[in-house]
């Protein structure tokens, strides 16, 4: 992939990577005796409960602006207002009507501001875009925007850093900013790890535009996933994953719920969303050296321990 190919450089990840060490936390690979073979990249430790942290840190040290506006189904809005409340910037969240109360919750406790619309995903991302031309305010999209996909490929230049001659990668997919971050993350380091994208099996958009060779939207779903029931690929993403992605596959919820009850066993917290990698490569059953990215773990149990906004921030 050369930066031909995208919108987006390779080094772009490594430039945020620098750019965003002050905030997030370099997170574990777990090794359980319930996975053999596979490694476990634990997102689910990072601050804000999710790698979207990433994607956010990036984009608003890189824009530096005072109000930030982001559609989120609320691992998104959680990691935006985690750094609003840090950085002082002012969050507003547009969220579907379909969006967990609990993640909705936890924005408002950390000092941002929710806006609930009528409709699906796209309905959502519309309305955010329209309420920052409004206002004046930056867009902070959660997925589909140079500087998010670039955060969240940090997690793809841990991954290959802390594993070298990892085999395969399998990468839950929702906006699809993870998934092409680590494709991004893939060519700055020049590995040639096989990347295989997770979707839900009724919200597969990137697996049908991949073979459609064109943007396919989807009707809005339901998914135990809740994270990751967009409609439409993102323009910034889809020829990243078009060039480098090795495989996209589809899990439908049971296999999901299989997932995360084999995570819990194993003492790893997930969330629905979080566990769809590890149902993707329970699937396939790959022989060789793996590793599955737990993208978060904001269950209604953990949200419930996020302090509220007047609390002492040590600030």
């Amino acid at each position: 992939m050369t930066a031909a190919d995208t919108r987006i450089a390779p080094a772009a990840v490594q430039a945020a990577a620098d750019r965003i060490a002050p905030h997030v936390r370099h997170t574990p690979l777990l090794r359980r005796d319930a996975l053999p073979g596979l490694l476990v990249k634990a997102e689910h430790l990072q601050h804000s409960g999710s790698f979207k942290l990433r994607g956010a840190a990036n984009a608003m040290l890189a824009l530096g602006a005072d109000e930030v506006v982001a559609g989120s189904s609320g691992n998104h809005g959680i990691a935006v207002a985690t750094l609003g409340r840090a950085l002082g910037v002012g969050v507003t969240v547009v969220m579907a009507a379909g969006a967990a109360e609990a993640k909705e919750a936890a924005i408002r406790a950390l000092g941002g501001r929710v806006v609930r619309v009528p409709g699906g995903v796209t309905d959502r991302d519309r309305y955010a875009r329209d309420l920052a031309a409004r206002t004046g305010a930056a867009l902070v999209p959660s997925s589909d925007h140079e500087l998010v996909v670039a955060g969240q490929g940090t997690v793809g230049l841990e991954v290959l850093r802390d594993a070298p001659g990892l085999d395969t990668i399998f990468v839950p997919v929702g906006g699809g900013g993870l998934l092409a971050g680590v494709c991004l993350a893939a060519a700055h380091l020049r590995s040639a790890v096989r990347i295989i994208g997770v979707e839900p099996e009724r919200a597969r958009r990137y697996a049908r535009s991949v073979a459609a060779g064109r943007p396919v939207e989807v009707p809005p779903v339901d998914s135990v996933a809740d994270g990751l029931r967009g409609q439409r690929p993102g323009e910034v993403i889809l020829p990243v994953v078009r060039h480098r992605v090795d495989e996209l596959i589809g899990v439908d919820d049971r296999a999901v719920l299989r997932a995360m009850a084999l995570l819990h066993r194993a003492g790893i917290p997930a969330e629905p969303s979080g566990a769809v990698a590890l149902a993707g490569a329970l699937r396939l059953g790959l022989p060789g050296r793996g590793a599955v990215v737990v993208s978060g773990g904001n269950s209604a149990a953990a949200l419930g321990a996020v302090r509220p906004a007047h609390a002492d921030t040590g600030r």
